[in-house]
């Protein structure tokens, strides 16, 4: 039995969805003795600007005090529980046949993939990268802010951002792209 790449990606979203977390991209990498499972989670709901992983954020009540506030995204507790109880139950159900392999959980990072449509739904308003399968206007690459998602339409402002104070400011610059015609689509972080 060869691996079933449906298998694990269902055992590890219910793993997941048990302690609270939702799973971004499953991946398999390497062959033989080498092979690396890479789970990426995140937690539903969670800000589209936010610290890396683990990272805390002070609260308005406690930036007097010193205490810390609440914790922002996937933590280092969060991908090690996962790890730990995914990494039984794949190897009770053998879900990973074909000797050895490293299971590797963490966060999908500041630049995530967007790859479901509840993704651009969550991330409206955040700035993005994307490559088109077909070339619109002649280029097949864009960055902007995502505006929206509808019906299938990603809407991406791609206004040249103004550096020089005093510039004349450039009129909005939209453009829809249908989400079958996305390629690759990323965060891009805002620091």
């Amino acid at each position: 039995m060869g691996f079933e790449f449906a298998r694990v990606q269902e055992i590890a979203e219910r793993v997941a969805a048990s302690l609270g977390l939702e799973v971004v991209e499953v991946e398999m990498r390497g062959a033989g003795s080498a092979r690396m499972l890479r789970i990426f989670i995140d937690k539903p709901g969670a800000a589209a600007v936010q610290p890396a992983a683990g990272l805390v954020e002070r609260s308005a009540e406690s930036a007097d005090d010193g205490a810390i506030g609440k914790i922002v995204g996937v933590t280092h507790d969060d991908c090690a529980k996962l790890s730990r109880e995914l990494g039984t139950i794949l190897d009770v159900e053998d879900a990973v046949p074909g000797g050895s392999y490293v299971l590797e959980v963490s966060s999908p990072g500041l630049d995530r993939k967007l790859t479901r449509a509840s993704d651009f739904e969550r991330f409206t308003g955040s700035r993005i990268k994307v490559t088109t399968r077909n070339p619109l206007d002649g280029t097949r690459h864009f960055a902007g802010r995502l505006e929206s998602f509808r019906q299938g339409r990603l809407t991406l402002d791609v206004t040249p951002a103004t550096k020089k104070p005093g510039k004349v400011a450039v009129q909005k610059q939209k453009l829809e792209i249908d989400l079958a015609n996305v390629e690759k689509a990323n965060l891009v972080p805002e620091i």
